[in-house]
């Protein structure tokens, strides 16, 4: 199958209808996970996580939000490259979340515990973990609208 036909296959089920109270509870645990941190951190975060799983449904609707949030065209135009981005784009505190949230989407050798330590600088302790369930919640999202298919722009 080429990347044109996966794109083109129309959505597979409607998840939130199919299994509301499952639906229901992701939003439940989603808003649960982004209390006490920023919001636009919270939007670069996910836009991250997004692009790294190849979610264009969730990559399209955070990066909406973001500009929403307040977050500027440059830093979401940077965000792929961020680790280049010039000094100032992004704050050492957003640069600790986004090097933690590349290694839990990338989970296969685990979080090391330099990215880690670098995330405990930045955030308390209820703050980082807090991080950690945005990071899994996305991932959870992108995971469902990647096997549903669904179709960035359709919220």
């Amino acid at each position: 199958m080429t990347t044109n036909e996966i794109t083109t296959t129309p959505v597979r089920l409607d998840y939130a209808r199919t299994v509301p109270k499952v639906f229901r509870a992701m939003i439940a645990l989603d808003a649960a996970a982004r209390e006490g941190l920023d919001p636009a951190l919270v939007e670069l975060v996910q836009m991250r996580t997004s692009q790294l799983n190849n979610c264009a449904y969730c990559l399209d609707m955070h990066a909406k939000d973001a500009r929403k949030a307040g977050e500027t065209d440059e830093r979401i135009y940077l965000l792929p490259v961020w680790h280049e981005a010039p000094a100032g784009v992004y704050s050492e505190r957003e640069r600790a979340a986004l090097a933690l949230a590349e290694e839990i989407v990338r989970i296969g050798g685990g979080v090391s515990d330099a990215v880690y330590a670098r995330a405990a600088e930045h955030f308390t302790e209820a703050e980082l973990a807090q991080l950690v369930s945005v990071c899994f919640t996305i991932n959870t999202w992108n995971r469902i609208n990647i096997t549903t298919r669904k179709t960035p722009g359709t919220r």
